[in-house]
């Protein structure tokens, strides 16, 4: 999400970072600044909204140095505005940050009881106060003042911090959060993401978890936090500056199914505590939801399969009753809004023109109405904004036309806003929230699990690329994924595919089956698994090619399949998220085997703003 680009060197900042971050919009933000040093002095200018709007200020208002740091942020703690933009400065230190402070309410208090005064509403303000107590305390540099504080702070994050006093240098730190330097000629960059620093140098050093290092022109020394050196050569880069944009990967899509462990951490951010077992959605009337006698799930395409997982969240974890239903329908069926119904609107792009019809319409019928939406600002958001209020996906900008990480933060959402919901009509007791929160806290983790197994889904792929029809089944919570799996399939290979409830492929589908048909089954343990597994029994009789989606160790559906994709041990409510990342990576490399355009494919458009 937020970018963060740093210069040292003998050319001066501005232009250097304005550069840098006009490289890194692709990661979405909501406002933007910048800082430099000076003789001894800093400036700092920063702007609500894009990126010319900082640039617009700069030319009213230029400053000096070539010694700055640079970001773009998108609102976790604080809403968009100024005073809450990066850079922070405090008493000559001046701080910029990507991730959170769990701990920051606690440090805010404690700061303010010693009469320190804050003037933005952010977590990394904290950051700033507590270098500069270092600072005046004797600490013996920069480096030391940033290891300092950085010992009181619990939570996630990548900074970088320049200080009046200490001219020419940058201390960095990272804990997962991404960040980079890069090494020139008598000069160094540090940046959020490769983009931002090749038009300057390919000669990068990647920091791991838990280093810090001070950066000046031309070099960098890392530590552990500890303060243990650590010596790690460069690495060339050789990308072009498209490919650097996909991060080096071959597609976009490819790219944003990699980085969904990273937005389903910043989808969590602020959001979860796990020591407390509480759930905190900021602009969201959870009251309100929770009082409805019913929720409506209003959406279309992916987002619609999202709302099918959401029903089995919140049916499961709060009792209230859910439908689901397809925004391009809901419209013209002149649908029944009781006095205590409350709808969800999910959006993707926030701009989709069935999903805006569909509010409008049960808004007029007398519903309330919130959204999930990845795009700030976006119609949809500002059509719920006024009602129940927006919960924000935090996926960052998805490129890719078919949807990936969208859609796996959109079912988060939606499990937040279950235990939200549970917690406010007493379904739930704290110990079953705690139990819950620690869940989701795991999950990024079990993502990247099942990314590491992408050489066997990229053969299983190479299999059956040449296939001409698929059929995707599940039972439960596995139903939505083998919608998903499928539409994700025919949308970029073009090859016809099926997602089918199991139990009703007796009543049709069974007719297709024969050698050349491979059958997805999400086959994971749990309710629904014994009829499941009959269900593979009746492919298998029919000679279907069965490609398995099992939990960790299941050896009844390892002897079953052809073909087993297995999970890692996860609670169940888990599976929908985790089911779904090998059915994007099966999708994408079959498509890729067959040579198709993925990112954008024939007749689909990203965002649908036309019925």
């Amino acid at each position: 999400m937020c970018g963060i680009v740093a210069y040292v060197g003998p050319r001066p900042a501005q232009q250097i970072l304005i550069d840098g971050l006009r490289r890194l919009e692709y990661r979405g933000y909501d406002s933007a600044g910048l800082a430099t040093v000076d003789g001894g002095r800093s400036q700092v200018v920063r702007a609500v909204g894009k990126l010319d709007n900082l640039v617009e200020a700069l030319a009213r208002d230029p400053v000096a140095g070539s010694l700055g740091v640079g970001h773009t942020r998108w609102a976790t703690h604080g809403r968009p505005s100024e005073e809450n933009a990066h850079p922070h400065a405090v008493d000559g230190v001046i701080v910029v940050h990507n991730g959170i402070i769990e701990n920051h309410l606690d440090l805010r208090h404690e700061l303010q009881q010693r009469g320190r005064v804050f003037k933005s509403e952010t977590d990394t303000e904290i950051f700033g106060h507590l270098i500069a107590i270092e600072l005046q305390g004797g600490a013996a540099d920069l480096e030391s003042a940033v290891r300092q504080a950085l010992a009181r702070v619990q939570g996630a994050y990548a900074i970088a911090v320049i200080s009046e006093r200490h001219p020419g240098q940058i201390a960095v730190a990272k804990l997962a959060s991404p960040l980079l330097i890069g090494l020139g000629a008598g000069e160094s960059l540090v940046a959020s993401d490769i983009p931002a620093i090749l038009p300057t140098t390919r000669s990068i050093v990647f920091l791991e978890e838990g280093e810090l290092a001070l950066v000046e022109a031309g070099r960098a020394r890392i530590t552990t936090l500890a303060g243990q050196p650590v010596e790690r050569p460069a690495r060339h880069i050789d990308w072009t500056p498209a490919l650097a944009e996909k991060g080096g990967f071959k597609h976009f899509m490819h790219k944003e199914i990699v980085e969904q462990p990273r937005a389903l951490i910043d989808t969590l951010r602020g959001r979860i505590s796990r020591a407390e077992g509480q759930v905190f959605l900021d602009g969201l009337d959870v009251a309100g939801l929770s009082q409805a006698q019913r929720l409506v799930i209003i959406a279309c395409g992916t987002s619609y399969h999202a709302g099918l997982v959401g029903k089995y969240l919140i049916e499961t974890l709060t009792r209230l009753p859910v439908d689901v239903e397809l925004a391009s329908e809901y419209r013209y069926r002149d649908p029944i809004v009781l006095p205590g119904d409350a709808a969800i609107a999910i959006s993707q792009s926030g701009e989709t023109a069935d999903t805006l019809a569909a509010m409008r319409e049960l808004r007029r019928r007398g519903g309330r109405l919130m959204a999930i939406c990845n795009v700030v600002d976006s119609a949809v958001a500002r059509e719920a904004g006024d009602s129940l209020g927006v919960l924000y996906t935090h996926a960052g900008p998805e490129i890719g036309v078919a949807s990936t990480k969208a859609f796996t933060t959109q079912i988060l959402c939606l499990h937040l806003i279950a235990l939200a919901i549970g917690r406010a009509r007493d379904t739930l007791d704290l110990a079953a929230v705690r139990s819950e929160v620690h869940a989701l806290s795991r999950l990024p983790k079990l993502v990247e699990a099942i990314l590491e197994d992408e050489k066997e889904i990229e053969a299983i792929a190479h299999t059956y690329h040449k296939a001409h029809n698929f059929l995707f089944l599940g039972r439960g919570h596995g139903f939505p994924i083998a919608l998903e799996g499928a539409l994700k399939l025919k949308e970029i290979s073009y090859i016809h595919a099926e997602g089918y409830a199991a139990g009703e492929m007796k009543h049709g589908p069974i007719a297709l089956i024969d050698e050349s048909l491979p059958v997805v089954c999400i086959a994971t343990q749990g309710a629904g698994y014994d009829k499941l597994v009959s269900n593979i029994e009746e492919v298998r009789a029919r000679d279907g090619r069965i490609i398995a989606i099992a939990s960790d160790g299941d050896s009844r559906i390892a002897g079953l399949a052809n073909e087993v994709i297995f999970l890692p041990a996860s609670p169940p409510r888990l599976e929908p998220i985790l089911a779904t990342v090998p059915l994007q990576l099966l999708a994408y490399h079959i498509a890729d085997f067959r040579g198709t355009d993925v990112d954008q494919p024939r007749n689909l458009a990203k965002s649908v703003t036309v019925e």
